[in-house]
């Protein structure tokens, strides 16, 4: 049997089914979902406009941090309108085109997530280790060039995934994703044609990306506790523990649920689907939703600034 017998060449719509096993309940948990995106949304649009209105606040750590929330802001509003449109309005279908723009825009703001966080890891890093060095170190200039730099890595890198998915994927099983949005290997999946290059492109931007940056932070909050264990204060020692573990926690919530969705996909064949899809969806939006409410409740210059806007 021929393989245009038995699937489907270059299907011009894609059908997203949500998470797969709970297409009953889904109606319900789109709400808190829903709650997610609308906090994430105001909760990074408050630190943006504190950040811009307050010019105390045009540091290195605040300008990253401000750059975090318009990635994180962007990176909701790829996922969550469409989700939510599967899950309440039962429009699951998504063209060819647009799965893959949403493919792109979510694995590209992933990527400047990543590298927004190890800006600030490596901030933090200069700032307390040397403290006398961090405004030479860290200047404007630099700082914009850490942002170009991170962009276009996390640009140059999420492309080409476009590329091989387009030019060498032409017949698949099926033109269901068993998915509440695309993804790479989600998509990959359902191709009839070898994948091998692919699977390996994807796993060659993960570790890039990803196994990078993770090692890049860790040896630099590695560096920072030794330095602050050796602080002869311990008010001193407390500020910056108090710093630190805010943006620790924003890290292992991020990495931890990108590893696990990430070899799930690929090793993760006794997993149930719908725990797979949940963490998957879990991974993605709880980033957005957490960093202003962390950032906010565990910065003491932000969190007067927030107190200051509603106080009448």
């Amino acid at each position: 049997m021929s393989i245009s017998n038995i699937t489907v060449f270059m299907p011009s719509v894609f059908t997203l089914i949500g998470i797969p096993g709970l297409e009953s309940v889904q109606c319900w948990i789109g709400i808190p979902f829903c709650v997610m995106y609308l906090i994430a949304m105001i909760g990074n649009a408050l630190l943006l406009i504190i950040i811009k209105s307050e010019p105390s606040l045009h540091e290195p750590m605040y300008i990253f941090l401000g750059m975090l929330g318009v990635t994180d802001i962007a990176l909701s509003t790829s996922i969550v309108p469409k989700m939510l449109t599967i899950f309440w309005f039962h429009t699951p279908e998504i063209y060819f085109d647009s799965c893959l723009l949403q493919m792109w825009l979510i694995h590209t703001f992933e990527g400047l997530e990543s590298g927004f966080l190890l800006a600030m890891a490596l901030d933090r890093y200069v700032a307390i280790c040397y403290p006398l060095r961090h405004a030479a170190i860290f200047t404007p200039q630099l700082v914009s060039q850490v942002a170009a730099m991170v962009t276009l890595r996390a640009t140059v890198l999420v492309t080409p995934t476009l590329a091989l998915i387009k030019c060498r994927l032409h017949f698949y099983y099926t033109k269901v994703i068993s998915h509440c949005y695309c993804e790479h290997m989600a998509i990959v999946k359902l191709a009839a044609e070898d994948v091998r290059i692919n699977k390996i492109y994807g796993l060659f931007v993960a570790f890039t990306v990803a196994g990078l940056d993770l090692t890049c932070i860790t040896l630099s909050y590695v560096q920072i506790f030794i330095t602050v264990f050796r602080f002869p204060q311990k008010e001193a020692r407390l500020k910056a523990f108090n710093t630190c573990i805010a943006h620790i926690c924003v890290f292992l919530q991020f990495y931890l649920f990108a590893f696990f969705s990430f070899f799930a996909h690929r090793f993760g064949s006794h997993i149930p689907p719908y725990i797979h899809i949940l963490f998957a969806s879990i991974y993605l939006l709880v980033p957005p939703f957490l960093n202003p409410l962390v950032y906010g409740a565990k910065t003491k210059q932000i969190r007067i600034h927030v107190v200051k806007m509603f106080s009448f």
